[in-house]
């Protein structure tokens, strides 16, 4: 026979409604109530319905997620790996589901503000996506609570890290070393990139180093083969640069194969970094000098603003998360030769 909310009501000797509070997370239920609820539940083997939960409340306590990235990588991308992770995490302790949002559900394509509706998702976390596209500009200004990670949209929470103090931090960093001549490969259009061309410029302007314009090059993220096409392009300028950054650590992994099949030492004759701060990039030999992204502090924000916007829609406001990020001195940065 199966157990019931009269079952827990019973067993905890509160009444139904005080129960059926407590699972619903309301507000004028305490801390300790709430945990004897639950505990006992789990003691007596009682699950909430979810459909039921649905009609009571008007919610579905589901997260719908948007994330595509152009190179095809899925779940298996280093970097926004990390943060969906901490995202799944965060949500999970508030009670919530996700499911992740596209055009192909089974016999028909949807836009993605359709299968949200479809899905009765509570909000939306959109994640390296294409923010310029007419769908997801559609999905960003509906009546669902939309957080964005790496992109500002109008009335919108998001969280970004400190892209443009993130490049600053490198260009002094190889100036200090001795560098003059810095080429910046960089990633395809975004915000996160304008930012971080920005920054570059900002700091060759700092330095007084005068930039040149074929020392800043087309890349793509999360892509070693581009970034292995990108050195090549650069070091085969009639003045090549001393250090090359890249738009992240995998593509980095791409430019320095390149240098090895040019015969270059890392850092001896030119010198790389990267940013993210994936593992693989420390256990490099040379250790990849590179801008350690807070993935873990950059997912829970998230959360947080989209279950406050869903959980409070007269008092939650559209905030800017700017995660601080750090500087990781590696190896494959060094003192410029001679």
């Amino acid at each position: 026979m199966a157990v019931t909310i009269k079952d827990v009501s019973a067993k905890c000797g509160l009444s139904i409604s005080t129960v059926s509070k407590a699972f619903n997370n309301y507000s004028d239920i305490s801390a300790e109530t709430r945990e004897l609820v639950h505990r006992t539940a789990r003691e007596i083997g009682y699950y909430p319905n979810a459909i039921a939960r649905t009609l009571k409340t008007n919610r579905s306590y589901n997260l719908g997620v948007l994330y595509s990235d152009d190179g095809q990588n899925g779940l298996t991308h280093s970097f926004f790996a990390q943060v969906l992770d901490s995202f799944k995490c965060e949500c999970e302790k508030h009670g919530y589901d996700l499911t992740f949002i596209n055009h192909n559900v089974g016999w028909t394509g949807m836009t993605y503000l359709e299968h949200c509706r479809y899905r009765n998702v509570d909000g939306v976390c959109m994640v390296c996506a294409d923010f310029y596209s007419t769908e997801v500009s559609e999905l960003a200004t509906s009546d669902i609570p939309c957080v964005t990670i790496d992109h500002a949209f109008n009335n919108r929470s998001c969280v970004m890290s400190d892209n443009l103090q993130g490049v600053q931090q490198l260009v002094h960093y190889a100036a200090e070393q001795g560098h003059r001549k810095i080429a910046f490969a960089h990633g395809q259009r975004s915000s996160v990139t304008e930012n971080r061309i920005t920054g570059y410029y900002r700091a060759l302007n700092e330095l007084n180093i005068e930039p040149r314009q074929d020392y800043l090059v087309d890349s793509l993220y999360d892509s070693p083969s581009s970034g292995y096409q990108s050195m090549m392009q650069l070091m085969r300028l009639p003045d090549p640069p001393t250090c090359v950054l890249l738009p992240d650590d995998q593509t980095a992994l791409g430019a320095m194969e390149a240098a090895n099949e040019l015969g270059l030492r890392i850092p001896e004759d030119v010198s790389i970094a990267g940013y993210d701060g994936i593992r693989i990039g420390q256990m490099l030999r040379p250790k990849l000098t590179t801008v350690k992204q807070d993935t873990k502090r950059m997912g829970m924000q998230a959360a947080l603003y989209l279950i406050d916007r869903i959980e409070n829609p007269r008092t939650a406001m559209s905030e800017v998360g700017n995660i601080p990020v750090k500087l990781m001195h590696g190896e494959s940065l060094g003192p410029v030769k001679g």
